[in-house]
């Protein structure tokens, strides 16, 4: 289902237009408006899901193979070094339009982006705090 007031769900079905690179009936792939990279792309659902904890299991399965097909695509034409695939949940995690999209961005050898995690160096016995925490 559509949202009335979804930015996203007017792009993805056509309603504003959009540098599309591929379609479907489920998906529209298109490139970013602000590119953190050349050929930064989204793969955006069709049906309105605010998230990925909402997004249904039919649509997740075909999230990967998409951006595994647009990822070739991609190198086949614009030749980068690298690959980021994201997806972010929640204004702490960067989230800012409320509608599962997926982010596809090419990387180049200096490109001056920087997405990698800053690992930490848990304390002793934390990790098995955690692990009891989750599993219990």
């Amino acid at each position: 289902m559509k949202k009335d007031d979804c930015i996203f769900c007017k792009l993805a079905n056509g309603d504003i237009p959009t540098n599309t690179i591929y379609e479907d009936d489920d998906f529209r792939v298109f490139l970013d408006a602000a590119p953190a990279t050349k050929g930064h792309c989204l793969i955006v659902p069709k049906e309105h899901f605010d998230n990925l904890e909402q997004l249904d299991d039919e649509t997740a399965a075909k999230v990967f193979p998409l951006a595994r097909k647009m990822m070739k695509l991609l190198k086949e034409k614009l030749s980068w070094d690298g690959f980021n695939v994201m997806q972010n949940n929640g204004t702490v995690a960067g989230q800012t339009v409320f509608h599962f999209h997926t982010h596809l961005i090419p990387r180049y050898k200096d490109d001056g982006q920087d997405f990698n995690m800053k690992p930490s160096e848990p304390a002793e016995g934390e990790l098995e705090a955690v692990l009891k925490e989750i599993v219990s």
